[in-house]
């Protein structure tokens, strides 16, 4: 009957935001506005993310290892070289702030020490030793053929610590330089994009702008 009200509809359903299916984007590639340099700078992008953590992974391994050997035989030529002795401070070292705290346990300060070298010489020189310590006290010191004082060999908490820090050196070296590379293929593919946009527009600006 006309001049009836229709009845209420429900309302339409709201639109699906949800993931991209795999063919749209398939469809997406024979896009008429897509240009060559679009699909090749998709492809670069596509191979980077491919490639990179393939190749950071490998380099991770590569230098990792190099890295391991090249401190234990490192650490091991100073134990073979280097001489172990008993030293005692000359004078009181230096107290901490705080004392007793864990990081006065880790930290050590320069004191005047007196050792006996290889060679049974009485010799004295600064060593670092823990805060607090009075004069003395003994202490071990590590002393090259010559008589001087060196750094201890690298433990094996040390040699890892130092072993990892080189592995993530080298991923995120290869991850800057595929940013890097993909970041000048996007210079190159765009310089060349406007340049045929110029191209183009000298041809068709006379038709826009010339009148009849």
């Amino acid at each position: 009957m006309s001049g009836e009200i229709p009845p209420a509809q429900p309302p339409p359903d709201p639109p699906h935001h949800g993931l991209v299916h795999p063919l749209s984007l398939w469809r997406w590639r024979h896009n008429p506005l897509y240009r060559c340099t679009d699909r090749l700078q998709g492809r670069i992008a596509l191979a980077l993310l491919l490639l990179v953590p393939i190749l950071g992974l490998g380099a991770t391994f590569a230098i990792g290892d190099a890295a391991d050997r090249h401190y234990r035989a490192a650490a091991e030529h100073h134990r073979r070289t280097l001489h172990r002795t008993t030293a005692v401070l000359t004078h009181d070292a230096p107290d901490h702030p705080e004392p007793g705290s864990a990081e006065a346990r880790e930290n050590r300060y320069p004191a005047t020490v007196r050792f006996t070298d290889p060679n049974g010489r009485t010799r004295t020189a600064e060593a670092d030793v823990l805060p607090g310590l009075n004069a003395g006290s003994s202490v071990h010191v590590w002393v090259d053929a010559d008589g001087t004082i060196a750094e201890p060999p690298m433990t094996t908490e040390q040699i890892r610590s130092r072993t990892m820090g080189w592995a993530l050196v080298a991923f995120l070296t290869v991850a800057l330089a595929g940013a890097a590379a993909y970041r000048c293929a996007t210079v190159v593919l765009r310089r060349r994009n406007l340049a045929e946009w110029d191209t183009e527009w000298a041809e068709t600006a006379p038709r826009w702008t010339t009148s009849p």
